[in-house]
């Protein structure tokens, strides 16, 4: 497909990417949702838990949300997408990632940008209460890269889900993991490692075998938890091997629905290769929409309404 142009030119000064991203993230107003948990229990006995929101009605149509690095169903960007998509008739389905509920998880593994064995758990689930004929995924920074792997490493998934919207997406994690070792994103990845590096603390009382206070030490960056968590924990040699093994890049020639990927220009968060136009030229299901601002999940236009947010209702809506 040809690459989509963008309509998006925010005010000043949500030009900057940096004050975008940080206003979008700590400073927007959190919309009102009501939201109803369910815990899904999982095939290892651990388990996620999930946030469901519902529209006016009976409705047979619902999304799937899917959260970034160290966010959850609460965070103002999964609120408010999915308090757009309760307004205009579908139910929602925010995940929780293992641990990011609010509770430590079980089990010693927890989630990552490509255990896409949890969000078919979730899709199972979804499709056991026999109401939904359409179900469509949208996924944020982390957990978009996680739909995509999804939707490209398999070939076949239930004929229920027909679109897919994934935004701020890092395709290419070691990419991702280079553009944040940037001096002017210091403040992210400093916030990234204090969160990662006391859930490593909590979960060390659980698992004294596998972890331990010197392995704990060593974690300094982003790249170290990694090698010392992310890739132990879920069977990768180490932090390039889970990087290579699960970037969504190599997956999205195989993804054979409507797809919209949602990438700032000025995200610092992005490398270049997040950017697939060749690929989107040569694709018919990937939309490439690459808008010259956003930042990070900052689409702003006002606090009640994101370009983002009302792009991707409008992509579900369409008929392809």
């Amino acid at each position: 497909m040809p690459i989509l142009k963008s309509s998006y030119n925010p005010k000043f000064p949500f030009k900057n990417g940096h004050f975008s991203t940080i206003y979008s993230s700590k400073f927007r107003p959190l919309p009102q949702l009501l939201q109803h948990r369910e815990r899904l229990v999982l095939p290892d006995a651990d388990f996620l838990d999930i946030d469901w929101s519902y529209s006016k009605g009976n409705s047979s149509k619902v999304a799937i949300l899917l959260h970034g690095l160290e966010g959850n169903a609460q965070r103002t960007y999964i609120v408010a997408q999915a308090k757009h998509l309760v307004d205009d008739g579908w139910d929602v389905a925010a995940v929780n990632f293992r641990g990011c509920s609010g509770e430590p998880n079980l089990s010693f593994q927890s989630y990552n940008a490509g255990k896409t064995d949890d969000l078919e758990a979730v899709v199972e689930l979804v499709l056991d209460k026999n109401k939904y004929n359409e179900i469509a995924l949208m996924g944020f920074s982390l957990g978009g890269n996680l739909l995509l792997k999804y939707l490209g490493e398999r070939d076949t998934f239930p004929k229920e889900i027909k679109k897919a919207v994934s935004i701020s997406t890092p395709v290419s994690l070691r990419g991702s993991l280079e553009s944040l070792n940037k001096l002017s994103n210091w403040m992210y990845r400093k916030s990234f490692l204090i969160k990662l590096r006391e859930k490593y603390k909590v979960k060390m009382n659980d698992f004294p075998e596998k972890m331990s206070h010197s392995e704990y030490k060593k974690i300094t960056t982003l790249l170290e938890f990694d090698n010392v968590y992310t890739a132990p924990a879920h069977g990768f040699k180490d932090a390039y091997d889970y990087y290579e093994k699960n970037s969504s890049l190599q997956f999205l020639p195989n993804i054979t629905i409507p797809v919209l990927l949602l990438n700032a220009q000025n995200d610092s968060f992005l490398s270049s290769e997040c950017y697939p136009i060749q690929l989107a030229t040569e694709m018919k299901n990937l939309y490439l929409e690459i808008p010259k601002y956003g930042g990070h999940v900052g689409f702003h236009q006002s606090n009640l309404r994101y370009y983002s947010e009302e792009r991707a209702l409008k992509f579900l809506n369409e008929d392809f």
